[in-house]
């Protein structure tokens, strides 16, 4: 993964409208809106997705997802918090669940696809710095966080691991047929996708054409984005 690509989804991404809602809540049917990127520095982060389920007091609720994914470990903090919720979450898939929202929805009681939208799995990323022992250790947390997802995965569908590494590896995007024919979502909608994909998707290698051609082109402040990364990574050392 070329690391100006990477770069540009996240500096084209920070620039896309933040889009959280809490619809319905005082009523026995509320619904979520996840439209946005995983990861409270340039979308949604865990959270504010925590405090709705707590604010929701064990109601069913319903988990509206449009998102191009983000950060992992938000993701697998969101995932907590909807398992723990005790009332029954149904997430819908309305246009993309990728990456990191794929196992946000997945950790949902049902999971509900419309026609047209898309799922996507991929092998964790990062950007990294330092020596070789510091790149080591990079590359060995890589790999505990697919070995992590995989189990996700496993749990929900019943593929065997090697399967779904061979999925993983090659960045896969399966239609909601597929999605649901491998068993990442319980059923299909009645209504087809509505939600449209605004994220830069450029840094994925697959993505489908009906996804990049509802996105302009990307433009970016590169350097700017390497500040930033910089800085979050010397606040993580």
């Amino acid at each position: 993964m070329p690391r100006n690509k990477l770069l540009s989804l996240i500096q084209d991404n920070l620039k896309a409208t933040k889009h959280f809602e809490i619809k319905n809540a005082d009523s026995d049917n509320p619904e979520i809106f996840l439209y946005d990127a995983i990861g409270d520095w340039y979308g949604i982060g865990a959270e504010t997705v925590a405090k709705a389920l707590r604010d929701l007091a064990g109601k069913d609720v319903a988990l509206r997802i449009n998102s191009p994914g983000g950060d992992v470990f938000e993701g697998r903090a969101m995932a907590t918090a909807i398992a723990q919720h005790k009332g029954k979450v149904t997430a819908y898939i309305d246009g993309l669940a990728a990456s990191a929202a794929t196992y946000v929805a997945l950790a949902a009681d049902e999971v509900v696809m419309a026609q047209g939208s898309f799922f996507m799995i991929h092998n964790a990323w990062t950007l990294a710095m330092g020596n070789a022992d510091e790149l080591d250790e990079t590359s060995a947390l890589l790999r505990k966080v697919d070995a992590s997802i995989v189990d996700d995965y496993r749990r929900k569908t019943g593929a065997d691991d090697a399967q779904l590494r061979d999925w993983m590896k090659a960045e896969t995007w399966f239609t909601a047929d597929e999605a649901k024919q491998h068993g990442f979502v319980d059923r299909l909608a009645d209504s087809p996708a509505k939600a449209s994909s605004q994220w830069n998707l450029a840094a994925y290698n697959n993505a489908p054409a009906a996804l990049l051609n509802q996105q302009s082109a990307p433009q970016y402040n590169r350097a700017l984005a390497e500040r930033r990364l910089g800085l979050l990574e010397r606040t993580a050392a």
